[in-house]
């Protein structure tokens, strides 16, 4: 038993021995082959990303003005409305009355200003004896002070009236903008998004400021992020971006920067700095508040030969590439363009079609790119 058992892990030790050979020595044969990747035509771009949400260019919430008990919700969520329409109203009969009353004020201070107009027109023209009778206008006009009324007393009446005309007018303005906070009206056209009122609802003075409904303008929408300062140089109004969203990523939207704000914001120790992008193609299924993230497009090369960075060795000064000719590896000095981080553009030094290596993970420890 004791002898079965000692061959049994004799055979054990033999085959681990066979197989971590077989591992060791994979690719060390002068017939191994390298891993290659072809110099290609590409395009080469540099970009920021910018971190951010959706936002409507309008929004509005909006609210009474006056306390009272909503008798009309005219409007759903989700409707569309029209600058101007009427969205809810309030119970206010106090206001209509008041409105009649300041009406019937202007009216009546209309009509005294009217006949004080007269009065004052007819003391202007006061009276003129008729020819060979001259004394007799003395007599005459110290009649008409005793009995009418002169130049400059029916001039203060007129100035009196014209003032009790303007009270009247002021009264009924107020009045009407009363009456006008019991309503709410929708100031753009766009889209109900919101409504928290319901009818038969008391609107008291410590709700009077809480939003009733939301109006969005859906026709119009922008994305608000953040640009770190490490980019903020770079960066310009009126440079492209490209817009992904995290609740559409297949959906394929372009923008521009519009406004980069030219004070910062330190969020955890990091300044940042708050920019906003247009949208150039917003479509329907957008919506407010969604987040987003844009690639603002800093420089570009279209077309041109371009390697991985994981292809390049030797120095920033001098960078090289090995290259695959005839089965043989050899090296050669190039000279790079543009870089977006994981392709570089090769402006000098290689063809379309060669094959250049990829050098193994611990000959990049002390490349290219770790230098």
């Amino acid at each position: 038993m004791k002898k079965k058992r000692i061959l049994i892990i004799t055979i054990c030790v033999v085959v681990v021995g066979v197989v971590l050979g077989i591992v060791l020595t994979r690719g060390a044969g002068p017939e191994a082959t390298a891993n290659t990747v072809e110099v290609s035509r590409g395009d080469v771009v540099k970009t920021v990303l910018v971190d951010g949400n959706l936002e409507m260019l309008n929004k509005a919430y909006l609210s009474f003005g006056i306390t009272g008990t909503v008798t009309e919700v005219l409007v759903a969520e989700g409707n569309n409305v029209t600058e101007g329409q009427v969205l809810a109203r309030l119970d206010a009969p106090s206001l209509e009355s008041s409105i009649e009353m300041a009406e019937l004020q202007v009216e009546m201070a209309e009509k005294q200003v009217r006949v004080a107009q007269a009065q004052y027109e007819k003391a202007k023209e006061g009276w003129q004896a008729p020819e060979g009778l001259e004394f007799l206008e003395d007599v005459i006009g110290s009649l008409t002070g005793l009995l009418g009324m002169d130049e400059d007393t029916a001039k203060a009446n007129l100035d009196v009236a014209k003032m009790n005309l303007e009270i009247a007018e002021l009264g009924l303005a107020s009045a009407e903008l009363n009456m006008e906070k019991a309503v709410i009206v929708a100031p753009f056209d766009g889209v109900v998004s919101d409504i928290t009122i319901s009818e038969g609802e008391g609107i008291g003075a410590a709700t009077l400021a809480a939003p009733s409904i939301t109006l969005v303008d859906t026709s119009g929408i922008q994305m608000h992020g953040f640009i770190d300062e490490i980019d903020i140089a770079i960066v310009e109004v009126g440079q492209e971006a490209n817009i992904v969203l995290d609740a559409l990523p297949d959906e394929e939207v372009k923008g521009r920067v519009a406004f980069i704000s030219p004070t910062g914001t330190s969020l955890i120790g990091v300044v940042y700095y708050e920019t906003t992008i247009t949208l150039e193609n917003p479509g329907a299924n957008l919506k407010d508040g969604m987040t987003a993230d844009a690639e603002v497009i800093i420089e570009r090369r279209d077309n041109v030969l371009v390697i991985p960075n994981r292809a390049i060795r030797g120095t920033l000064e001098n960078p090289m590439v090995v290259v695959l000719v005839d089965e043989q590896e050899e090296e050669r000095a190039i000279t790079l363009g543009m870089t977006d981080g994981i392709n570089t553009e090769v402006l000098s030094g290689l063809e379309e079609g060669e094959e250049v290596v990829i050098p193994a993970a611990e000959e990049r420890q002390d490349g290219f790119f770790m230098r």
